[in-house]
């Protein structure tokens, strides 16, 4: 008989080892500091692109194009990050589970930082023409090349270093940490925008990307302390680390892989919707002032902070699949009622609107998401598993989206309604998949077999 998806192979041999034994207290504490700073590099660098180019992209680096073309370039410009992102995954999967965690997210930070530092000192398109915007495009795919593998990698550090029962809440730290990365964007360009605009339109953008700079120091000096996980720490004493975990994934995870996929798409959609789209529509379409934009951003992701951790303990104590089907159940009803409350243009509408679509989309639903995916995956290559299935999701949700948006209101003349039914038809995908996804709440992560085999499959060896 054929050896089920998501089982290695049927030959029966001794159990997997016990759970090993949590790392100390100070290895903990390390791991969440280090995957919340981290985190926050990467939403930083992402979230002052977006704005920037919802707000001033368009001017700098498509100035020749009408407005409504130059915003769909701009998002162009940005969806080329989320391309980059599987390849990043596909490149660095192949180490994580080899090398260890460790200097992976090290790595991935030298290059998101780097590649965000440089697109500060980018020339414009009046100062060298058509090289200006392929040289940003350039800079935005190795900042997503190096995205591609670290909030995968901060999730299953994390999760396989916390105690039983309590990976939920330490997790959901990588989306405290997205939410930190969030709000300090939105500061940066609040603070740029007191500007006069010929000096935020010269210079003033500038100072927004050079800041990452001592975002990617301090997520560094706390980085390089960092200890391996103690599941990679057995591994490691078993010699049972793969010769190549993608390929191990694609032959033997494919089922846990694209139950994350699903799962994470409509998610991905939603998140990038309200972070990015949102804030132009509101400039363009609503008619808000521009400098209210972050201020919004900012408060939505301060809520969202406080919300992935409440989820993520809260699945801790009534699993993973219940919240997370329940945050999506919601998200499905969420888009025509956030465009309603939006178009009213009233600024408390609108800040209410953003913080739910912040504290379920943006950071409640993808904090259960970061214990959640690990646990779905066996041991041996669980790094790469959710890396892969995360990244090549964030294709197809998160990186078109803010496109797609504007392309459906541009093409049914300024209305909202297929945005908001695109929304729904996403989030509807993600609601199928989380259905048919096991509950993993305190699996044992030692074990090399996925969550998604027959519990019968309780002995399996690993692959030749």
């Amino acid at each position: 008989m054929d050896t089920p998806t998501g089982s290695l192979t049927s030959d029966p041999t001794p159990p997997a080892p016990a759970d090993p034994a949590p790392a100390d207290p100070r290895a903990v504490r390390r791991a969440a500091w280090a995957g919340l700073v981290g985190t926050a590099l990467e939403q930083y660098d992402f979230v002052i692109y977006g704005t920037a180019s919802a707000l001033v992209f368009g001017d700098l680096f498509f100035p020749n194009a009408s407005p409504a073309v130059a915003l769909l370039a701009s998002f162009a410009a940005y969806a080329v990050g989320f391309a980059a992102r599987p390849l990043g995954g596909l490149f660095f999967s192949r180490f994580g589970d080899r090398l260890g965690r460790k200097w992976i997210l090290i790595t991935t930070l030298f290059l998101m930082g780097g590649s965000t530092f440089a697109i500060g000192l980018l020339p414009t398109y009046s100062q060298v023409g058509v090289l200006a915007p392929a040289l940003l495009v350039l800079c935005r795919f190795f900042q997503g090349f190096g995205a591609g593998a670290e909030q995968s990698g901060g999730a299953t550090l994390l999760t396989e270093t916390a105690v039983t029962g309590r990976r939920g809440r330490l997790a959901s730290l990588v989306m405290t940490g997205a939410a930190l990365g969030t709000v300090m964007g939105a500061v940066a360009w609040i603070l740029v925008q007191t500007l006069p605009d010929d000096q935020l339109m010269s210079w003033g953008w500038r100072l927004v990307f050079a800041s990452s700079l001592l975002v990617t120091v301090a997520a560094m000096v706390i980085r390089r302390k960092l200890s391996e996980s103690p599941v990679f720490q057995d591994l490691k004493r078993r010699h049972e680390k793969p010769k190549s975990p993608v390929k191990e994934v694609f032959r033997h995870g494919r089922k846990p892989m694209l139950l994350v996929l699903f799962m994470n798409a409509g998610i991905s959609a939603q998140s990038y919707t309200y972070q990015v789209f949102m804030a132009s529509y509101l400039v363009s379409t609503v008619g808000v002032d521009a400098s209210f934009v972050p201020k919004v951003l900012m408060v939505g992701a301060a809520c969202g902070g406080l919300a992935a951790i409440g989820f993520g303990i809260l699945s801790d104590r009534v699993g993973r699949k219940p919240v997370y089907t329940s945050i999506l159940t919601a998200l499905v009803l969420l888009p025509g009622p956030s465009f309603v409350a939006l178009n009213t243009g009233s600024p408390a509408a609108i800040t209410v609107t953003m913080i739910i679509g912040f504290v379920l989309a943006g950071q409640g639903a993808v904090g259960v998401q970061m214990s959640y995916f690990p646990e779905l995956f066996g041991s041996r290559y669980r790094y790469a598993g959710v890396t892969l299935g995360r990244e090549f999701s964030s294709v197809l949700g998160g990186g078109v989206a803010p496109l797609i948006c504007a392309s459906l209101l541009t093409a049914f003349s300024g209305s909202w309604i297929p945005v908001a039914v695109y929304m729904m038809l996403m989030m509807i995908v993600s609601l199928v998949a989380a259905l048919m996804a096991p509950e993993t709440r305190d699996r044992d992560l030692a074990s090399p077999v996925d969550a998604t085999a027959p519990a019968r499959s309780l002995t399996e060896t690993s692959p030749q």
